[in-house]
């Protein structure tokens, strides 16, 4: 388990940020049909709106996962 997280997290921080915010096939075409500065602002911006909602489900996972640990090793 541990060095499954870790590859992961590691695969997070060695993948490119420009790669992240270009999944879907209009932001693609969008980011595609602008300037270089325009398009990474889009991407930044897709990261922005992004961030909020991924750090919550990760805070949730988290303690989700806390408390399971807990209750395994109570029992």
């Amino acid at each position: 388990m541990k060095w499954s997280l870790l590859f992961i997290v590691l695969l997070m921080v060695l993948v490119p940020s420009a790669l992240w915010a270009q999944g879907c096939s209009l932001c693609t075409k969008t980011a595609s049909e602008l300037d270089a500065g325009s398009a990474k602002g889009l991407n930044a911006g897709i990261l922005y709106l992004a961030f909020l909602p991924l750090t919550i489900l990760g805070v949730i996972g988290y303690f989700w996962w806390k408390s399971g640990k807990r209750a395994k090793a109570h029992s």
